[in-house]
């Protein structure tokens, strides 16, 4: 009987539980929002604010501690340097989840871990994301025009559109002149052939030459 033991296996191994959850825990370290099935999420939520409890201590054992679940070194580095001052004041309650919707193929339920922040690191990682995307707008905006630079002007409105048939005459690579067919062998050349002897060809064509003459 499983007594004292309430973690949930997850169908898996105890190494295969335990890569899982290192991956999932640097994964939310690194990205601060993960989505992933609720029984996953609540499992790697123990772990998550576990890693945080330790990471608050800041001193070596702690670090060697937190080492041992967190895989990247930078990850570990942002732990300790960038996400652990927001909960100073904190006691607990560090991650929440947030149920999404049901997994098509299998139905599973799926939901969201992040971490808990303030207001005002929701709307400072909200002015990020519309820069980030105001920037990704502009970077394909000017893409856009050196294609177009490279491929020419347009046509003006007023002329006709090229035909399918236009463009593909001129995309069209130029045709490779056919070879001449030889003329078919008339059945008395092939007669003629058939009755002539065939001659020794290949490595023992000498040997087999040999022998003729040496029986003659």
């Amino acid at each position: 009987m499983r007594h004292h033991r309430d973690f949930k296996q997850l169908s898996r191994t105890a190494e295969h539980r335990r890569a899982l959850m290192r991956n999932l825990v640097t994964a939310l370290f690194e990205y601060e929002r993960i989505e992933t099935t609720v029984t996953k999420a609540k499992e790697a939520r123990r772990v998550a604010e576990r890693m945080i409890t330790y990471a608050k201590r800041d001193n070596l054992h702690a670090r060697r501690l937190v080492a041992r679940t967190v895989q990247k070194e930078d990850v570990a580095k942002k732990l300790f340097d960038t996400i652990t001052p927001w909960y100073a004041t904190r006691e607990g309650g560090y991650t929440r989840i947030l149920k999404t919707r049901r997994r098509l193929g299998d139905g599973g339920e799926l939901a969201i871990l992040e971490l808990v922040k303030s207001a005002e690191q929701r709307e400072a990682d909200r002015k990020a994301r519309m820069e980030k995307a105001e920037k990704d707008a502009e970077k394909k905006e000017k893409r856009k025009k050196e294609k177009e630079a490279m491929e020419g002007p347009a046509p003006p409105p007023g002329a006709p559109a090229a035909t399918a048939t236009e463009t593909a005459e001129e995309e069209a690579p130029p045709e490779k002149p056919k070879k001449e067919r030889k003329p078919a062998e008339s059945k008395e050349k092939r007669e003629k052939r058939k009755k002539e002897p065939k001659k020794g060809s290949g490595f023992f064509s000498r040997f087999r030459k040999g022998k003729s003459d040496r029986s003659g």
